[in-house]
């Protein structure tokens, strides 16, 4: 049975999901797909903490699906801008946990991560699988990948 970690940038999914399909990413159905006949070592969602109700609800149910949330603090900055960035906690986390695996499954299309795909692939030998909303997943992170996986039909909840 291969073991795979899961990597979920929560909030490149959220809006890339909404933007491009007007609906949510279905994580029950990502779970199933991604964990089939493979074991967890561990699966971790990156999430930006606003201190909303509905947004612990929502975390509440990734726990009880079976990842380990990880939050970081909302920041507004004085011009208006916000910043909830976990691309280096994301890059930690798949270069500590990585060699404990057969497979890496990384849910964002942030382009950014090419080189962290590239870099486990080559270092580790081991399978990279990207999960992105197709028109917004970086063409180069798509390339990177042993395994491209385009969020669509069952993995939206409509």
């Amino acid at each position: 049975m291969q073991k795979v970690i899961l990597l979920v940038d929560v909030q490149n999914i959220y809006y890339t999901t909404q933007h491009s399909h007007h609906c949510n990413f279905d994580y029950n159905e990502f779970w199933s797909q991604a964990t089939s006949n493979r074991q967890v070592v561990k699966a971790f969602a990156y999430a930006i903490d606003r201190g909303d109700e509905k947004q612990r609800q929502f975390q509440n149910i990734l726990k009880a699906i079976g990842f380990e949330v990880k939050l970081k603090p909302f920041i507004q900055r004085s011009d208006g801008s916000a910043k909830g960035d976990w691309d280096v906690g994301i890059t930690i986390d798949a270069m500590e946990y990585a060699q404990q695996a057969d497979v890496v499954v990384l849910a964002s299309g942030d382009g950014d991560f090419d080189l962290l795909v590239k870099k486990i692939r080559s270092d580790y030998d081991i399978s990279v699988e990207v999960y992105g909303v197709r028109q917004l997943t970086a063409s180069s992170l798509i390339d990177a990948a042993s395994k491209y996986i385009p969020i669509e039909n069952k993995l939206l909840l409509i």
